[in-house]
């Protein structure tokens, strides 16, 4: 088979980098053609031409076939419809001069630009959805609810579902919301996978080279405890609300040292922390290369994740969840999220804060201290990891099924090759 994989992100996103490209070469494994569009921001500014050959020869050398074109901002609306059907006139071209078969469209932008490429070529679609869009932005405070933006996008969305061949959701209870049940298939018949954002995990074993110790005295943190957290601020994610958790884990412990590893402004945290009347030498905020996550991690013993409890969150799998269980830290996060509840719960792999407030911290910060004495945590965190987030036997495997279901073959288990 052929697949051209639609990513209305450019190729240097962290995003891209951590999630599309390690799925696009799972997928490839089973000899599927893989061919990748992506969307540029200021391409002419961004990039020499040296740059963008030396880029398309290195994922060729992965077996990826890289196209792209300009990403358009303002304004807004105009923009993304531009965009839309730039990457729709794109996709029909090369579904002619490549053979493509499968547009596999990443979130909702790019299945529209599949949607249009779909009905002039007879291609299949994969509506790879990320998350429940129009309600992240109303959820988000972008949209108001209800607006006319917020209906448009939904009408969309009927017609996406209605068009697509097979899906992709990332929890069980969107697959439950949108298609009523946990079938592998839709009420048509349509295959439908749950395949949640899963980590490489042998990165975080090559974290093993260096000492746990040796990245303690390099932050300077070696009589510390140490709360990590990992990821963007503000928006849907309660910066707040986490730092109001972190002062009160510091009154606690005054061994407490909090870390944040985040590609948002750093004095997004620096200034909520002053304000809380945290002394510089307690916390570190840190813009950090992901790649270099697994080796921050080792320095950790509690990690956190404070996300807003809103109905678009029941489709949303944090990334950070997989991380931190693959380097086999306990988890402190606020329930409503996902899956997470019964994999916290189930796993026996950290605190779920039920309520928002002073007495709900506290309980869990009792509750990890406890959990903490248990010998076995860490493999568990890390078994966790293995069962539920794995690129290989999880991600890619589920990826490979939904292709192989496409095609009519047998499909193929978990964990096979």
């Amino acid at each position: 088979m052929r697949t051209l994989y639609l990513c209305y992100f450019g190729i240097r996103e962290p995003l891209v980098q951590s999630q599309v490209l390690p799925y696009l070469r799972e997928i490839k494994r089973d000899g599927i053609e893989i061919n990748l569009l992506t969307f540029e921001p200021d391409l002419g500014r961004r990039w020499t031409k040296q740059e963008l050959d030396e880029m398309r020869l290195k994922l060729a050398a992965d077996g990826i076939s890289w196209f792209y074109l300009p990403y358009h901002k303002q304004p807004s609306l105009p923009a993304t419809l531009y965009d839309i059907f730039a990457g729709a006139r794109m996709a029909s071209r090369l579904i002619r001069t490549h053979g493509i078969e499968v547009l596999h469209a990443r979130s909702h932008i790019a299945a529209a630009m599949a949607f249009f490429a779909k009905r002039l070529s007879g291609a299949l679609l994969i509506f790879d959805i990320r998350g429940f869009m129009p309600e992240e932005y109303t959820d988000a405070g972008i949209w108001p609810a209800g607006g006319y933006l917020y209906r448009l996008t939904k009408a969309a969305e009927r017609r996406l579902l209605g068009a697509a061949d097979g899906f992709v959701v990332l929890t069980e209870r969107a697959r439950e919301i949108l298609f009523h049940g946990d079938s592998p298939t839709d009420p048509l018949g349509r295959p439908v996978e749950v395949i949640p954002c899963c980590v490489d995990l042998k990165r975080f074993s090559a974290a093993d080279a260096v000492s746990r110790e040796e990245v303690r005295r390099e932050l300077n943190v070696t009589e510390r405890r140490v709360f990590v957290y990992v990821g963007a601020l503000g928006g849907w994610y309660l910066t707040d609300e986490m730092a109001d958790f972190l002062a009160l884990a510091h009154e606690r412990d005054r061994r407490a040292f909090s870390l944040v590893l985040t590609q948002s402004p750093p004095e997004m945290m620096t200034r909520r922390m002053q304000a809380r009347g945290l002394a510089e030498t307690d916390y570190l905020v840190r813009r950090v290369d992901p790649r270099l996550i697994p080796r921050y991690l080792k320095a950790a013993d509690v990690t956190l994740s404070f996300i807003k409890p809103c109905y678009s969150k029941l489709s949303s799998s944090p990334t950070k969840i997989a991380e931190y269980l693959a380097s086999g830290l306990p988890v402190i996060c606020n329930a409503g999220i996902g899956d997470l509840d019964q994999v916290i719960e189930e796993d026996g792999v950290g605190v779920l804060i039920r309520e928002l407030n002073e007495e709900a911290y506290l309980r869990a910060l009792s509750a990890i201290e406890v959990l903490e004495h248990d010998a076995e945590l860490a493999e568990r965190c890390r078994a966790s990891a293995q069962a539920r987030f794995d690129l290989e036997t999880v991600g890619g495997a589920r990826y490979r099924r939904l292709y192989h279901h496409l095609n009519g073959s047998a499909t193929l288990g978990e964990g096979s090759n």
